[in-house]
């Protein structure tokens, strides 16, 4: 990075900390980490549990896979009820939920309980695309990218950490992980209800009420008029967390089947990933936004994903392979945030929840698909398969990030 960009990324931080808008920022961000800590404490524990619990492989997929299916379902019906009843309420719900959920966990004593509190996690985790409806409620729109690149770049920090704490917690016993995992939804339920201000504004003498979001009718309007700004966007979110999904889920298989990167050495390769992301969204995300704005982010970012995803199958030797892996993280680093960012503008703000709930619901059905696409096409046809597989599904859904029309998000642009 650049003298110039570092004093412009340190410029527009210093603006951000005196604006008002930041204190509700640092509470969504704030519960955002603690958020995903709880999750990461839990999730690379399962398998143990399970085990523990005699399950089978069967069983431990099933499992695993009860939370994507929980979340996907539930996160467009949390978007209208904050639609409905606040952005607050749906939040702390979902909060109390998750807490539950992860005592249940800590103390589950058979397979279906196991199970019932990875279902209930899913549920209450269904409640990403209802924080980023707040942050279209209360964020200005010009930093709007940016402030849902922060959250970003909190759920993945909170990735690295929880594990560790996962670990370190079990060693004073099998429940202690998920109280730990509970207590800290429990402060996170607090500081969101001591801090964290509705965002919704209150109807007003002589308002018209506000329409009541359909969910089912949400979801087939992308399907049905995929030409629809809306509908456009969830598709480029949805084709995006498709690549990189499935991605994620060979990197290790291939590795090892490719250059022989073994369990000692592969979380080096993890958390340079991980880094990546983490710069990218919290610093240089704004920067890039400011320059090239929304538009120019989701292309580019589509670019770089569909470059990088071809190369992994060419590239021959190792040492190559450390600079063509960060352009699949600053492609989802560009496209995620700003395709969020612009769907908060170009939606009907009285439903606004429910939109952002139907665009994690297609990104959950990616993150359930991808990882049985791409293992499938590793092992029937080699390890390059699922990266050209999941280029092309990028490319041919990212030609729509081309066909945005650059003023589509000024109508419903609004002052706060």
């Amino acid at each position: 990075m650049t003298t110039s960009g570092g004093t412009r990324a340190a410029g527009m931080l210093s603006s951000w900390v005196r604006n008002p808008e930041f204190k509700k920022l640092s509470v969504l961000i704030g519960t955002a980490l603690i958020d995903m800590i709880g999750f990461a404490i839990i999730f690379p524990l399962l398998p143990y549990y399970a085990l523990d619990l005699k399950a089978t492989p069967f069983q431990i997929g099933l499992i695993t896979a009860a939370f994507s299916v929980a979340q996907l379902a539930a996160s467009p019906l949390w978007g209208r009820v904050s639609d409905h009843h606040g952005r607050r309420p749906a939040l702390l719900v979902g909060l109390a939920a998750s807490g539950v959920a992860y005592v249940v966990f800590g103390f589950a004593t058979s397979i279906w309980v196991l199970l019932l509190s990875r279902l209930i996690q899913g549920a209450g985790g269904g409640t990403t695309g209802v924080l980023h409806a707040y942050v279209g409620d209360a964020i200005e729109p010009a930093r709007r990218a940016q402030a849902l690149g922060w959250i970003s770049a909190a759920t993945g920090l909170g990735v690295s950490i929880g594990p560790a704490i996962g670990s370190f917690a079990f060693k004073f016993g099998p429940a202690v992980p998920g109280l730990v995992a509970g207590g800290l939804c429990l402060i996170n339920l607090f500081f969101t209800w001591r801090w964290l201000p509705e965002s919704r504004r209150p109807l007003a003498a002589g308002d018209p009420p506000r329409p009541r979001p359909r969910v089912a009718k949400a979801v087939l309007s992308v399907v049905t008029h995929p030409r629809q700004p809306v509908s456009r966007l969830t598709w480029i979110y949805g084709a995006g967390m498709l690549g990189f999904s499935g991605m994620t889920a060979v990197f290790a298989l291939f590795l090892n089947d490719v250059f022989g990167v073994g369990a000692g050495q592969i979380g080096v390769y993890f958390t340079y990933v991980g880094l990546l992301s983490f710069v990218m969204r919290a610093i240089l995300l704004g920067p890039v936004i400011q320059r090239i704005g929304e538009h120019g982010a989701i292309r580019l970012g589509t670019i770089s994903l569909v470059v990088g995803l071809l190369l992994y199958p060419l590239v021959s030797a190792s040492w190559v392979l450390w600079f063509v892996m960060p352009l699949i993280p600053i492609g989802t680093a560009l496209v995620f945030p700003a395709t969020t960012a612009l769907m908060s503008k170009v939606s009907d703000p009285a439903t606004l929840g429910t939109t952002m709930g139907v665009a994690q619901t297609f990104a959950g059905i990616a993150r359930v698909v991808a990882p049985l696409l791409a293992t499938s096409l590793f092992q029937r046809f080699g390890p390059g398969a699922p990266f050209y597989t999941a280029a092309l599904i990028v490319a041919g859904v990212g030609v729509l990030a081309f066909r945005l029309p650059v003023g589509m998000a000024r109508p419903a642009e609004r002052s706060h």
